[in-house]
């Protein structure tokens, strides 16, 4: 009888070291706190050496943007949350870009240089605080599982809010890559006319092991599982419900890929395979000696033109 016990004593300890590791892991992936919303500086440029040669072209974007004329928007997500965005008119019935940001980011500090460029190519541009992100409710990121609903949610918006006649297209920079290819997957409506994805992963799971195997120096195969079980558990979504590289797949609307060759956070292979995958008219523009996220700051003239060749007149203003 004794050896029930302690067969019982062992399953309990496993357990609940098994729950713990996964709740870490659910804090250091998904979990977003109040605090880490705030933003507490006056210019937020991205963390790390590779964004300090463009800290002033940056700050600059997120000057002029803040006094261009602009109005807020609001959502409520399929699951409750209030959700913000920003709307800056090129002109009344110019192409508008919906934007979302990257990982742990927020729409002026992802999305400013966006805006430039939109207004430089003649469109309109509507830039999203992605949900636990910004002024935007929720404490948990999904890299793209819940945000490309959210995606869907802000085009049904869009569309009843400035009229079915109006063109839009749909623009991501890394997870915000992700979430429009996963919204690539589901039928568009025809006002969509294409969607741009910068620099985008091609499923949670790929862009996690390699994060798990290169940035802290543990088994991905091993440690992934307590990675989903953490977001399954604490987090109430699945990591492997949807991948970018299986939703474009279906894709029926032009795709134009970015990805900058000197990418060390998402490889650049990683846009070369969902393009590879991607089912409907397609481009891929790699940029040689740019860093994550830093194709359009790399080589702004190349972004705009090649921009403008793939969506051709109607995707313009000017």
């Amino acid at each position: 009888m004794d050896w029930i016990w302690t067969a019982l004593g062992v399953v309990f300890v496993l357990s609940a070291i098994t729950l713990l590791i996964a709740y870490v892991c659910y804090r250091l992936a998904f979990h977003v706190t109040p605090d880490q919303k705030t933003c507490k500086e006056e210019y937020p440029i991205p963390p790390g050496e590779i964004y300090e040669p463009f800290r002033e072209v940056m700050t600059k974007w997120i000057q002029q943007t803040r006094k261009l004329p602009h109005e807020d928007f609001s959502i409520r997500s399929h699951d409750g949350l209030t959700l913000w965005a920003r709307y800056y008119e090129f002109a009344p019935g110019a192409p508008i870009e919906l934007m979302f940001h990257g990982y742990r980011g927020n729409a002026e500090r992802d999305l400013c240089g966006g805006v430039q460029r939109c207004f430089a190519l003649g469109r309109s541009a509507l830039i999203v605080d992605q949900r636990a992100c910004g002024r935007s409710d929720g404490h948990v990121i999904t890299f793209g599982v819940k945000e490309y609903r959210d995606c869907l949610d802000w085009l049904k918006f869009a569309i009843d809010h400035f009229g079915p006649e109006q063109k839009f297209i749909l623009t991501g920079i890394s997870m915000g890559a992700s979430t429009v290819l996963n919204a690539a997957g589901t039928p568009l409506p025809d006002c969509v006319i294409g969607i741009l994805a910068d620099c985008g992963f091609d499923s949670p799971k790929n862009i996690m092991k390699k994060v798990i195997r290169e940035d802290m120096h543990l088994p991905p195969n091993l440690s992934y599982p307590f990675v989903r079980l953490g977001a399954k558990l604490f987090g109430h979504f699945d990591p492997d419900e949807i991948a970018s590289i299986d939703a474009v797949k279906m894709a029926t609307v032009p795709v134009i890929f970015y990805h900058g060759e000197n990418d060390v956070f998402v490889p650049c292979s990683m846009s070369r395979a969902n393009y590879e995958a991607c089912a409907s008219r397609k481009c891929l523009v790699t940029i040689p000696g740019a860093g994550h996220g830093l194709s359009y700051p790399v080589a702004p003239q190349h972004y705009r033109d090649t921009l403008r060749d793939f969506f051709g007149p109607e995707a313009s203003a000017n």
